[in-house]
């Protein structure tokens, strides 16, 4: 067993110093050098820096992978933890006078859409920052006053294309979205920092994917094809009731969670997305308030009462599904996660069908006893209207 730990650790001491020496072995334009480098956990990037302790500055060279019509940058955010959104950062794009050369950006981000303008930063700068682009990848040099005067930050990087020589936003890919750590900057260790925003934007696609994907077709399911069954009678409706109230609770809640998301991303707007959303709450509400209105069975009214049920009903399942895999679209998951969802949709469709095979002798004969009862009943009251 102690050999077997002996045997361990060397692997991890082994694995540590191969992914040190990955970053280490870089060498940078005008003999620079630093004393420790971090390989960033996504965008293939790299930081590097020398820590001064006698003025709480740091030199700092940022290396990312770009093409050439592309842009990186890299930052800190001394105030909002983990998010780019108020982070003061140096970007590092072409050019745009077509020479071939490399401009920097200083700038503050006040909100997840800014202005890109060169503005006043949060920390101070006291070595003005430079760019180049060599061998596929954009190099920021520059010198921090780190703030507070704490070796421990919340650093983020991203890296984007330009249109027409503009910045354009960042996709939302998962490597993007996970582009943030706390570093040391004394001890070199580092920590993934926590990303509420993602970890929201996963739970609003979890409750509308339950919501609207799974519990709402269920509960039409039962529905349609239970209630032919005598013996599931009332059971079927109380089911019924149970998943579209359970699905329209957690629909509404992942509907408020996206409506508060819109709201913190000015400027980053899913438009289809959202329409449909809300399409989606209006319909299950008025649903929800024709329960309240449905007439009894032996009212005239009752036939139109079951086409504007069973028309919104199904327009909400059609409408859930397409926003579901327009959500995953967005959310940029692991390919399983799309895969799973197909999965279910597959299963209910083919549960639908052999349902839809196994009700439809029975209710056409319990149909014809139904008419053939009505028939009998009214011969008989007509035989003693007439005695």
């Amino acid at each position: 067993m102690s050999r077997l730990l002996l045997l361990g650790a060397a692997v991890l001491l082994l694995a540590s110093a191969a992914t040190a020496q990955d970053c280490l072995s870089a060498t940078f334009s005008g003999g620079r050098t630093f004393g420790r480098c971090n390989n960033l956990p996504s965008l293939i990037a790299s930081l590097h820096w020398t820590y001064h302790p006698e003025n709480g500055t740091a030199d700092v060279a940022f290396r990312a992978p770009s093409d050439a019509s592309g842009w990186v940058a890299w930052g800190i955010n001394p105030d909002r933890g983990g998010s780019m959104g108020g982070s003061s950062v140096f970007v590092a794009s072409p050019s745009q006078d077509g020479s071939g050369a490399v401009s920097i950006l200083m700038t503050h981000l006040e909100s997840t859409s800014p202005s890109l303008t060169n503005n006043t930063l949060k920390f101070k700068v006291p070595v003005g920052p430079a760019a180049e682009y060599s061998n596929g990848a954009y190099t920021i040099f520059a010198m921090v006053e780190l703030p507070g005067n704490s070796t421990q930050q919340f650093t983020v990087w991203q890296a984007g294309a330009t249109s027409n020589g503009a910045i354009s936003p960042h996709p939302t890919a998962p490597a993007n979205l996970a582009s943030t750590q706390r570093l040391d900057f004394l001890s070199g260790s580092s920590t993934a920092a926590s990303n509420s925003r993602l970890h929201r934007r996963n739970i609003h696609g979890m409750l509308n994917a339950i919501a609207w994907g799974v519990l709402i077709p269920v509960g039409a399911i039962i529905a349609r094809y239970l209630r032919v069954f005598e013996s599931a009678d009332p059971a079927w409706f109380y089911l019924h009731i149970a998943c579209q109230c359970s699905g329209y609770i957690l629909g509404v809640a992942g509907w408020g969670l996206g409506l508060k998301l819109g709201s913190e991303s000015a400027g980053v707007t899913y438009q289809p997305h959202r329409s449909i959303g809300i399409a989606i709450f209006c319909l299950a509400t008025l649903q929800v308030f024709a329960l309240l209105l449905r007439p009894d069975k032996k009212n005239r009214y009752r036939l139109y009462w079951n086409i504007y049920h069973h028309s919104v009903g199904y327009s909400v399942i059609v409408l859930g599904a397409v926003n579901i895999f327009k959500g995953l679209d967005i959310l940029k998951p692991a390919s399983g996660y799309k895969t799973a969802y197909i999965v279910v949709l597959a299963t209910l469709g083919g549960v639908a069908l052999c349902l839809e095979a196994i009700t439809w002798p029975i209710a056409i004969r319990k149909r014809r006893r139904n008419a053939a009862d009505k028939a009998s009943n009214g011969n008989g009251n007509g035989w003693q209207q007439g005695a």
